[in-house]
Protein backbone atom coordinates (compact mmCIF):
# COMPACT_ATOMS: atom_id res chain seq x y z
CA UNK A 1 0.00 0.00 0.00
CA UNK A 2 1.35 3.53 -1.54
CA UNK A 3 1.22 6.39 0.97
CA UNK A 4 0.47 10.06 0.40
CA UNK A 5 1.75 12.47 3.08
CA UNK A 6 -0.40 15.64 4.04
CA UNK A 7 0.38 18.91 5.37
CA UNK A 8 -2.90 20.09 5.71
CA UNK A 9 -5.75 19.00 7.37
CA UNK A 10 -7.18 16.98 4.30
CA UNK A 11 -6.83 16.94 1.02
CA UNK A 12 -10.04 15.88 -1.66
CA UNK A 13 -10.10 12.19 -3.35
CA UNK A 14 -9.71 13.52 -6.90
CA UNK A 15 -6.46 14.74 -5.96
CA UNK A 16 -5.18 12.03 -3.93
CA UNK A 17 -6.03 9.82 -7.26
CA UNK A 18 -4.11 12.14 -9.21
CA UNK A 19 -1.18 12.67 -6.73
CA UNK A 20 -0.60 8.91 -6.10
CA UNK A 21 -0.73 8.00 -10.00
CA UNK A 22 -3.62 6.25 -10.11
CA UNK A 23 -5.35 7.89 -12.57
CA UNK A 24 -3.69 10.91 -14.92
CA UNK A 25 -5.53 13.84 -14.67
CA UNK A 26 -8.78 15.31 -13.26
CA UNK A 27 -11.11 13.79 -15.95
CA UNK A 28 -10.04 10.14 -15.36
CA UNK A 29 -10.64 10.60 -11.97
CA UNK A 30 -14.16 12.11 -12.25
CA UNK A 31 -14.92 9.24 -14.29
CA UNK A 32 -12.91 5.98 -11.88
CA UNK A 33 -15.71 8.19 -9.19
CA UNK A 34 -19.10 8.70 -11.06
CA UNK A 35 -18.39 5.03 -12.35
CA UNK A 36 -18.40 3.89 -8.53
CA UNK A 37 -14.94 2.02 -9.20
CA UNK A 38 -13.35 3.86 -6.12
CA UNK A 39 -13.74 3.10 -2.50
CA UNK A 40 -12.28 5.11 0.70
CA UNK A 41 -12.61 2.73 3.80
CA UNK A 42 -14.01 0.48 2.27
CA UNK A 43 -17.29 2.14 1.21
CA UNK A 44 -18.14 3.37 -2.49
CA UNK A 45 -17.40 6.82 -2.61
CA UNK A 46 -19.11 8.83 -5.63
CA UNK A 47 -18.15 12.15 -4.36
CA UNK A 48 -15.07 13.42 -5.79
CA UNK A 49 -14.49 16.49 -3.52
CA UNK A 50 -14.75 14.27 -1.09
CA UNK A 51 -12.40 15.47 2.30
CA UNK A 52 -9.45 12.40 2.91
CA UNK A 53 -8.22 12.49 6.71
CA UNK A 54 -4.84 11.04 7.99
CA UNK A 55 -5.66 7.57 8.33
CA UNK A 56 -7.92 7.34 4.90
CA UNK A 57 -7.71 4.03 2.82
CA UNK A 58 -8.57 4.64 -0.96
CA UNK A 59 -8.54 1.97 -3.48
CA UNK A 60 -8.94 1.84 -6.96
CA UNK A 61 -8.12 -0.52 -9.55
CA UNK A 62 -6.22 -2.94 -7.78
CA UNK A 63 -4.18 -0.10 -5.81
CA UNK A 64 -4.26 1.52 -2.33
CA UNK A 65 -3.29 4.34 -0.93
CA UNK A 66 -3.44 5.30 2.75
CA UNK A 67 -3.16 9.03 3.54
CA UNK A 68 -0.94 10.13 6.25
CA UNK A 69 -0.90 13.58 8.12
Amino acid sequence: METIKIRDEYIKLGQALKLSGICGSGVDAKHLIENGMVTVNGETELQRGKKLRHGDVVACDGKSIQIEG
